[in-house]
């Protein structure tokens, strides 16, 4: 056993997640700060398992977390894969299960009876309610582009699916090619987005702006826009809706089947970055589940053209996974040279307070 606070990074075994919670750079510093950094090998990361090793990490087999030390503290960014088995471990990741979403009480019961302890990383906050770290700003950028790629597709290839899609190496690219899928479409969209002083909305607007989208196409809406309650008929006159919002309480819906059937529709693209599906209080209830890079689109069922296609595609992020893990991983490195003193930092005492508040309505 280490006498150092040990932290485990396992492997994702998401589909595709190239994302990873520490960085060669950030796990450098953790163990210059006296922590025991070890390292699950993975075939997915985009950093090389070399890349670690190299400042100093301990390689461990892929998926060896489950058979590790109680004393470990497994780090790491996705849901687990889905199973019963009760959970010893202290786990940091985006657990998807304080909202009320589709399985909630599932996942967070493990935890619980297995004597084992949840930091959500989306509710890890800082003394001003603002998350510490997030990939907000990733993946409104990555959505807003795949929905100009899906625009541009439509156009282009009208009697076509669109296609499955792989991350790039880096952002100039990504703007490369939405740059010219749009210009060999002669056309420029309307992009209406939700949300957009948030850091999700600003990668999305950031988005537009860099693919050489006009100014005046760019419709940048926040909370005093939709104050008046929806649905919004300009998001039906939009080629495009962007939602990028953060969802904390129920609010009416932004589109829905009644608005969708306007003779004045031009949307024929929706993405839901904040991707909140199975929450009952989904403000985009035209569509019920998840696409992945594999298959990006669902089609919703309208009465007139022009078609019209949903991405609810829940790690938008790992389209740029170089890019996003480091600002990420650069954002949480703070709370994370913290842990070892977690029963009283303040970031790590409020999380796992809120653990034990939602463990407390579990169904009994």
């Amino acid at each position: 056993m280490s006498a150092n606070t040990i932290i485990h990074l396992r492997a994702e075994s998401k589909p595709l997640e190239h994302r990873s919670a520490l960085t060669p750079t950030t796990a450098k510093a953790l163990l210059d700060a006296g922590y025991d950094v070890r390292v699950e090998r993975s075939k997915q990361r985009i950093f090389d398992d070399e890349e670690f090793a190299a400042v100093g990490c301990t390689l461990l087999p892929e998926g060896c977390w489950t058979k590790a030390p109680e004393d470990h503290i497994i780090l790491g960014l996705k849901e687990l894969p889905e199973d019963t088995f009760p959970l010893k471990h202290t786990h940091i990741q985006f657990a998807h299960c304080y909202k009320n979403q589709g399985g909630w009480a599932d996942v967070l019961s493990r935890f619980p009876a297995g004597n084992g302890t949840l930091y959500d990383l989306e509710f890890l906050q800082d003394e001003t309610g603002r998350r510490v770290a997030a990939f907000g700003y990733h993946a409104g950028f990555a959505g807003a582009a795949l929905s100009v790629e899906v625009w541009a597709h439509k156009r282009l290839h009208p009697d076509q699916e669109f296609p499955s899609v792989s991350p790039y190496s880096n952002e100039d690219a990504l703007i490369s090619h939405i740059k010219s899928v749009v210009a060999a479409t002669g056309e420029q969209p309307r992009v209406l987005v939700i949300g957009a002083l948030g850091r999700c909305g600003r990668g999305a607007v950031d988005l537009c702006v860099k693919a050489g989208i006009s100014d005046e196409n760019i419709l940048r809406w926040d909370m005093a826009e939709t104050a008046k309650g929806g649905p919004f008929s300009e998001i039906v006159e939009s080629d495009i809706f962007v939602n990028c919002i953060y969802l904390s309480s129920p609010i009416p819906p932004f589109v829905n089947a009644e608005s969708l059937a306007s003779p004045n529709r031009k949307l024929s693209v929706v993405c839901d970055v904040s991707c909140d599906t199975t929450n009952p209080h989904n403000p985009i209830p035209i569509y019920s589940i998840n696409t992945t890079f594999t298959n990006p689109t669902v089609s919703v069922p309208v009465t007139a053209e022009p078609k019209l296609d949903v991405i609810s595609i829940d790690h938008l992020p790992t389209l740029l996974p170089r890019e996003a893990s480091e600002a990420f991983s650069r954002d949480l490195l703070p709370s994370l040279l913290q842990l070892k003193d977690r029963a009283t930092a303040r970031v790590w005492k409020k999380a796992e307070d809120l653990f034990h508040e939602k463990v407390a309505t579990l169904p009994k």
